[in-house]
């Protein structure tokens, strides 16, 4: 017998629970059938406060239901819209197991929750004096601005990003394309596609037919599972059918949050046909997905994991997003990957630091931080399933945390560089030595590198303030001369 010691982590199995729907009250009535049908599913998701507390009943207090409009009055960058899957793994332990009684216990609890968190954020929840970093852009990583087509983004020399759609079944707080996907809030009204989408997957398809450097595509949005599975069929059909194409990765968060969808029979078999046809070309079918919480790893999210790798699925891989409050200690982070990889079959891949959205600052985390994660976890996982926390660097890419070229730990500021050049650099003769900018979250600095801060966001409102002035004063002569 091995002797103990006494290490930073304890790991030991531990087996996954669905949690029991049935203590809800709003669900007091729902059987496993219907639990289980994808439809019953997609139609009892949580839109509004109104439906939040049909389901919750007398569990929250009016306290937490008034903080939630405000913050989707006021802060939210994403509408409501909440599976019954990802709500139920909210506090999910039962009465058996030491339930919060309703009121103040339970929303206090209801608030402390990991997935709660980051999927239905409340206005107490957001940094008070930095909500927002002043250097925050709705496209933050500018994929936009790299689309060879409309939907189609080519940052890196051999890969793309296919955005097929622009809706979810779940909408994430902290979602990274939160200009483009969901319905419109009081804060930020969404962009929209202009072509239809079968003439945007055609002039996609038609860039790839005529890049042949391209050999691997995200298929993304959005969330592949919001679209009509014929559909995805027949482009990922048109995709296996370029010489070029070597690698294929859907994207979909609903893997955890709806994961109904993805067992569906007529999605399964789908999914059967589709890898059968890319086994016989070489092509690699890989599923990612999006888990921030070991909570949200349930039974029935592993049992869908194994039936589409029996299907013929090569792979499905994790990608997380470091999110404080959620995933941002050690323990957080190897319960999550050892129940994605001893439960679920799936392989802890990366986890990106939260991009510089608007109204973010209180989910990240610092490069420092995020650093010391990445060394806390090694030695854990094996190493094929030890996962890279990534900064996905604006106008560059995913950079492992320690490939920074240099760090100002006062201000916050980190410089990185590159290897390769994006669509919007084919003649930039600098663009491999120049150096490329995050801002950790103000909040995490010293009060030297906080007032630095405020003395640049104070001279960026006086210049703002001054150019109005002057605006007006021309408008105003104009206004004379006339």
């Amino acid at each position: 017998m091995s002797p103990a010691i006494d290490q930073p982590y304890r790991y030991s199995q531990r087996d996954l629970v669905e949690p029991d729907w049935t203590r809800l009250p709003g669900w007091r009535a729902v059987t496993e059938d219907q639990w289980l049908d994808v439809q019953w599913q997609r139609s009892h998701c949580v839109k509004n406060v109104r439906q939040l507390r049909e389901v919750m009943g007398d569990l929250l207090t009016d306290d937490f239901y008034a903080d939630l409009e405000r913050d989707q009055a006021e802060r939210a960058t994403m509408s409501m819209l909440l599976p019954p899957q990802m709500l139920n793994t909210m506090v999910p332990a039962t009465d058996g197991e030491g339930m919060p009684s309703a009121g103040r216990d339970f929303t206090r609890a209801f608030l402390d929750d990991p997935v709660r968190r980051y999927m239905l954020p409340v206005f107490s929840d957001r940094d008070v004096e930095w909500p927002s970093h002043p250097k925050a852009q709705r496209d933050s990583l500018h994929e936009h601005d790299m689309w060879a087509v409309e939907g189609l983004t080519h940052r890196y020399p051999t890969k793309v990003l296919a955005e097929l759609l622009p809706t979810c079944p779940q909408y994430c707080g902290h979602c990274t394309r939160m200009d483009l996907v969901g319905n419109s809030t009081p804060q930020v009204t969404k962009l929209k596609f202009a072509a239809k989408p079968t003439d945007r997957h055609t002039a996609m398809l038609d860039y790839l037919r005529a890049t042949p450097t391209i050999r691997d595509v995200v298929v993304s949005g959005g969330d592949v599972a919001n679209l009509p599975w014929k559909n995805l069929e027949a482009f990922l059909d048109n995709l296996l059918a370029i010489d070029s194409i070597r690698d294929i990765r859907l994207a979909t968060k609903a893997l955890i949050g709806l994961p109904q969808h993805w067992g569906a029979p007529d999605v399964i078999e789908g999914i059967g046909r589709i890898t059968a046809t890319a086994r016989k070309r070489g092509v690699h079918v890989a599923i990612h997905t999006h888990a921030n919480h070991a909570n949200s790893i349930t039974p029935v999210v592993a049992r869908t994991a194994h039936a589409l790798m029996d299907a013929g699925i090569f792979n499905i891989r994790n990608q997380g997003v470091l999110l404080r409050g959620v995933n941002d200690t050690t323990e957080d982070l190897l319960d999550l990957c050892f129940a994605l990889q001893d439960n679920a079959g799936i392989t802890p891949y990366y986890f990106y630091m939260c991009d510089m959205i608007p109204f973010s600052e209180h989910w990240r985390l610092s490069l420092a931080e995020a650093q010391h994660l990445q060394h806390s976890i090694m030695g854990y996982l094996p190493g094929f399933a030890t996962p890279r926390i990534v900064c996905d660097v604006p106008f560059v890419g995913k950079r492992w945390v320690h490939q920074v070229e240099e760090y100002d730990r006062e201000t916050g500021i980190s410089y990185w560089r590159k290897n390769y050049r994006t669509l919007l650099e084919a003649s930039d003769v600098d663009a491999l030595s120049r150096e490329y900018v995050y801002n950790d979250p103000i909040s995490t600095l010293p009060e030297s590198g906080q007032a630095w801060w405020h003395a640049q966001s104070d001279a960026a409102a006086s210049h703002a303030a001054a150019v109005d002035a002057a605006a007006a004063s021309r408008a105003a002569s104009v206004a004379q001369l006339v």
